[in-house]
């Protein structure tokens, strides 16, 4: 996938999310993030996005943390939402692609602004379904193509850092199939952080399968895994560790 397509799918899903969480109200609870209702959804995403759009915007080299959000809620959270929400995608659309700031994890990517671009737009889609998931109806769908490529950006990027917490004690591999896109990752565990590598090389003690897009959000803890061969053990200790 290219900037462009990140960057019309962070504007359609940012856009999505915002008119689930208007028509499911501030204090709807969020099934897919208990914890939560749509107020701290929108807390949570504006906030990201906002501190997103500083890092292209600014060229920031350096780290900094997310900001609160404001003391805001029913239709003024919803409208602040929508401001991050476009104030990010304006931020992306006018940079250069040769723009310098800050990144933080390693998945591959040619440039700091597909970084974002990308980040940025799987940070959506997720919440989006979260925001879904707090009213009545069916959810939108995920294409399998950027299904994929998130499956990648989760294993390949999140995971390879020092801060995942799905580790053994003993080396043990984890296969995850994407089977409507012939598409498959090994994931070696261990000790150390997981290194996951985009083949089927050697034998795994549990797979887990499924569609693109239900993997996609499955390997998110949006929703079960939907096949899982093998020692479920070590799909469970996915499901408890992975958490970002």
């Amino acid at each position: 996938m290219d900037t462009a397509e990140y960057l019309r799918t962070l504007d359609r899903e940012g856009r999505l999310l915002a008119a689930a969480a208007a028509e499911a109200g501030t204090a709807a609870k969020v099934p897919t993030c208990p914890e939560w209702q749509v107020r701290d959804l929108l807390r949570h995403t504006g906030a990201v996005h906002r501190w997103a759009a500083g890092f292209i915007a600014d060229g920031l080299t350096e780290p900094r943390p997310i900001g609160d959000a404001p003391d805001l809620d029913g239709d003024q959270l919803v409208t602040w939402y929508r401001d991050g929400h476009r104030r990010l995608v304006d931020a992306l659309a006018d940079a250069s692609p040769d723009t310098a700031c800050w990144t933080f994890h390693p998945a591959p990517c040619p440039s700091p602004l597909v970084f974002w671009t990308r980040r940025q737009a799987h940070e959506t889609t997720v919440h989006r379904y979260d925001a879904e998931s707090a009213r009545d109806g069916t959810a939108s769908p995920i294409a399998t193509e950027f299904a994929v490529d998130g499956i990648d950006e989760l294993l390949r990027g999140f995971h390879a850092r020092p801060r995942s917490r799905v580790r053994t004690e003993a080396p043990r591999v984890l296969r995850a199939r994407a089977l409507d896109a012939n598409a498959v990752w090994t994931v070696r565990l261990s000790e150390r952080p997981p290194a996951t590598s985009r083949d089927e090389s050697g034998e795994a003690e549990t797979e887990l399968a499924g569609p693109a897009d239900r993997l996609y959000l499955a390997l998110w803890n949006r929703l079960p895994v939907p096949t899982v061969t093998g020692d479920t053990a070590l799909g469970a200790l996915w499901r408890e560790k992975s958490a970002i």
